[in-house]
């Protein structure tokens, strides 16, 4: 990596700390800034497994609070100076480290990076990185793979869907692109998992579509559905009915470079 392509991001790791006096926290999010604070981005945790982890470790967490702190983040990071009123403005229950420094390339990919490090759950032993097969592993794949074909930057990143469907709905795409008047969506689907994933993205497309005619959706996952497996089956039917595509990740190379050619 060049030195001359390095830039100096500021990260904060926050803390979900139900009970003060114990001192006992988990991490559930990083806030990413660069040093011109032009842009400002957190990620926190979402999947089903990341909230049953901080459950195992806090039973009595508010679940409803962690769920909520992506739209209350939001808006205090679209604030001027919004690392200075963090402290003062979140429930007492979600505490923060204090800032550091870190030197890097991409902004996307540190982000991913200090996701994986600070916030992911720890992996099974004997096993590296993310847990495959999780919305999370298939992403960060996925992101390498748009980093590569350098349309990452060109993307957006957590598309909020409640202008489409109830205000107050949780739900980000993964990703969102546009290109002659049509609006695109990726959203990555474990088929090895909770298939209700499945049917909350067909359901967001029929209501995207309602709103917006002119709109593809693409699921990637981690595998190609298997004919013997009923699970695979029944999403891919979902899929087909809905108009989403599949692409399993052994086929998102040539994907990416089809995104590529047009949305340039």
């Amino acid at each position: 990596m060049a030195e001359d392509n390095l830039r100096t991001l500021t990260y904060r790791i926050l803390r979900y700390t139900p009970n003060l006096v114990r001192d006992e926290w988990v991490n559930v999010g990083v806030i990413l800034e660069d040093d011109a604070g032009a842009r400002r981005q957190a990620r926190l945790i979402e999947e089903p497994a990341e909230l049953a982890r901080v459950r195992r470790l806090h039973p009595a967490a508010e679940e409803a609070l962690l769920r909520a702190l992506p739209l209350e983040l939001e808006a205090i990071l679209a604030a001027p100076a919004a690392f200075a009123k963090l402290d003062d403005t979140l429930s007492n229950a979600i505490q923060f480290s204090s800032r550091k420094a870190v030197l890097a390339e991409d902004f996307d990919a540190e982000l991913d990076r200090l996701y994986r490090d600070h916030v992911a759950p720890p992996p099974a032993a004997g096993r590296a990185g993310i847990l495959e097969n999780t919305r999370a592993w298939i992403r960060a794949k996925l992101s390498d793979v748009f980093r590569r074909h350098r349309i990452l930057a060109k993307l957006e990143k957590g598309v909020r869907v409640e202008e489409f469907t109830q205000p107050g709905d949780p739900l980000r795409l993964d990703f969102g692109y546009r290109f002659n008047g049509t609006r695109g969506f990726v959203q990555t689907v474990p088929l090895g998992r909770d298939p209700a994933q499945a049917k909350v993205l067909a359901y967001t497309a029929e209501c995207v579509r309602a709103r917006l005619p002119q709109t593809e959706f693409t699921a990637v996952t981690e595998m190609e559905p298997a004919s013997g497996n009923p699970r695979h089956q029944f999403v891919a039917r979902l899929f087909e009915e809905q108009r989403i595509a599949v692409i399993p990740l052994n086929h998102v190379e040539k994907f990416a470079d089809s995104l590529r050619m047009r949305i340039n």
